[in-house]
């Protein structure tokens, strides 16, 4: 059984957060949609009624073609999503050391 990270949890299970997850886990490999979609949790048709903004907002770029399928990753260029993978590892940081209060 698969658990949910602490991104999803706190963010919610939307398919956008679960792409975003996934993204951001998986951060230094590309992947066509197809993969992006079923490691998400996602269906095809569903990450497809997003997935243009996030290109069209710099989140993911694509890296190359083999075949007959784009692949893509994280833009981690680009500010906003390191400001993402700074909240994500500081979520991940604040499960393992509890803030003394």
């Amino acid at each position: 059984m698969k658990t949910e990270t602490i991104f999803v949890e706190v963010f919610g299970r939307s398919p956008l957060m679960k792409v975003l997850d996934f993204l951001i886990t998986y951060q230094l490999y590309d992947y066509p949609l197809t993969e992006i979609a079923k490691n998400a949790g996602v269906s095809y048709s569903t990450l497809q009624t997003f997935w243009n903004n996030l290109v069209k907002n710099n989140i993911v770029v694509k890296t190359r073609r083999v075949g007959k399928s784009d692949l893509y990753m994280l833009n981690t260029d680009n500010p906003a999503v390191q400001q993402l993978l700074k909240l994500d590892w500081n979520l991940i940081q604040g499960v393992e050391e509890p803030i003394a209060a």
